[in-house]
């Protein structure tokens, strides 16, 4: 069977009721396997390796269960770096990387600051702003059993030596030096809305997706919990839900933040609030 063949014959097994991102996911599983892009020179002739085959056509079969083109690849691209991804660990997303430019935005001018990522997951946001920011400390705190492996892997390779994993829970601060920033992308999914998520969102780790009943728990709790450890002065900013800014806007405010401000990420959606800690 020819290189050619062999990803028509993956791509009709899909069935009919196809995702509109289908043809380049099994793209990239193709690539993934085989070393070549899919319309490569030469792929209508080449013969296809047959143990190579069998891998392309499992994870084919993997990826048409509703698996994650993500977990099936095990590395996915954050902010120019690699991270290794798969089940237990939030998938990263482009709209995240708005919170990690805002993030560097707000640590203008501070040198060697010191930043704590709460809710780490895969240490997306802790490693781009600590890889962004040699002079920074970051601390990445996680919970999950699950996911701390891939933190700690994914700190090593993005960011060593200036980036650290902590396990632990959010909701009880570790002991950690005054902070000059505090970032995170929190569980802000309602219990309502967890039913009607996509087939491949349903199998990251509902621990990272579910923010309480209204998607709000965290946003109410941490701004109250972290305010001590955070320099007068200093930022916090969270990642938010397309409809939830002027809500944890408001949440801060009522935690005794000030200057509270919201960012568009590149859709235009309000994905991001920061506010400040008083200087007095």
């Amino acid at each position: 069977m020819t290189l050619q063949m062999a990803y028509q014959n993956a791509y009709a097994s899909l069935g009919p009721d196809l995702s509109e991102d289908a043809e380049f996911d099994l793209s990239c599983l193709f690539e993934h396997i085989f070393g070549a892009p899919r319309r490569a020179p030469g792929n209508s002739a080449r013969e296809a390796d047959s143990a190579k085959l069998a891998a392309f056509n499992a994870l084919a079969a993997r990826y048409k269960a509703g698996e994650p083109l993500q977990y099936l690849l095990g590395m996915w691209e954050f902010y120019g770096l690699p991270f290794e991804v798969g089940p237990g660990v939030l998938i990263p997303r482009p709209d995240t990387e708005t919170l990690v430019e805002t993030a560097l935005r707000l640590l203008k001018g501070t040198a060697a600051p010191a930043v704590a990522d709460l809710c780490a997951g895969s240490g997306c946001i802790a490693a781009a702003i600590a890889h962004a920011r040699p002079d920074a400390h970051v601390y990445a705190v996680e919970l999950s059993d699950a996911a701390f492996p891939y933190l700690v892997r994914n700190l090593a390779r993005n960011a060593p030596g200036n980036a650290e994993a902590i396990c632990g829970d959010a909701f009880a601060p570790p002991p950690l030096p005054p902070l000059d920033l505090i970032v995170s992308n929190p569980p802000y999914i309602a219990r309502a809305e967890m039913e009607t998520l996509s087939p491949q969102v349903r199998w990251e780790p509902e621990m990272a997706l579910l923010g309480g009943e209204d998607g709000l728990d965290f946003y109410r709790a941490l701004p109250r919990i972290w305010m001590p450890l955070l320099r007068p002065g200093g930022y916090i900013a969270f990642e938010v839900g397309y409809t939830q800014a002027d809500t944890v806007a408001g949440l801060l405010g009522r935690s005794g933040y000030q200057s509270c401000s919201v960012e568009r990420d590149l859709a235009g959606i309000r994905r991001v609030v920061w506010a400040q800690r008083p200087k007095d």
